[in-house]
């Protein structure tokens, strides 16, 4: 017999379930629901008074969740969009908070923000130091491999790869600033 026979009615009696699962069907009458003498009516509760504040400037161009019809009065603007990754973020934000796509884009364009960081740095003559900033040179003065081998650490099964994720793109840019560089060479020797 199919899991979903076709002569199956749309509207099925669900008395024996209510009987035999507890918590069968609480949203249906609010008299059986739980949280029904806790929760608060629609609306503000009684004795609260609070205006909505007045309207932050600086709205245009902001993201906004398609899922809401409006910005909140009042929000952050320590980061505000810009270059590449601005313009990937707001791709995003053409897609509901409920699909995926929206949230991978969002994680792409932390990754090409990332990018322009370190590219600015090198642009700016102060490139990152990847020894000191990335918590190398802890694990040499800070007991960082004693205080993982032996001990029983939820982290432990992908130790391993946490040195390839973090340094590789470093060695990966190194070698391929070396490769130009190389090519760069015999160019000019050929001239």
């Amino acid at each position: 017999m199919p899991a979903y026979p076709a002569d199956r009615p749309n509207d099925p009696d669900t008395s024996a379930l209510v009987e035999r699962i507890p918590g069968w069907g609480v949203d249906a009458d609010p008299a059986d629901r739980p949280a029904v003498p806790k929760e608060l009516p629609v609306g503000p509760a009684p004795g609260v008074h609070w205006q909505v504040p007045e309207e932050q400037p600086g709205r245009e161009g902001r993201e906004r969740s398609n899922e809401h019809a409006f910005l909140p009065p009042v929000f952050g603007t320590s980061t505000p969009m810009g270059g590449l990754s601005g313009i990937v973020r707001r791709r995003a934000y053409r897609f509901s908070e409920a699909r995926a796509a929206h949230w991978l884009i969002l994680l792409a364009a932390d990754r090409v923000a990332a990018t322009e960081a370190h590219v600015r740095s090198f642009a700016e003559g102060r490139p990152d130091n990847p020894i000191t900033e990335t918590g190398v040179k802890a694990e040499l003065t800070h007991h960082g491999w004693s205080s993982r081998v032996g001990a029983k650490r939820a982290d432990n099964n992908h130790a391993w790869i946490d040195p390839i994720l973090v340094g590789g793109p470093w060695v990966a840019a190194t070698v391929a600033a070396g490769l130009a560089g190389r090519a760069a060479v015999r160019g000019a020797r050929r001239r």
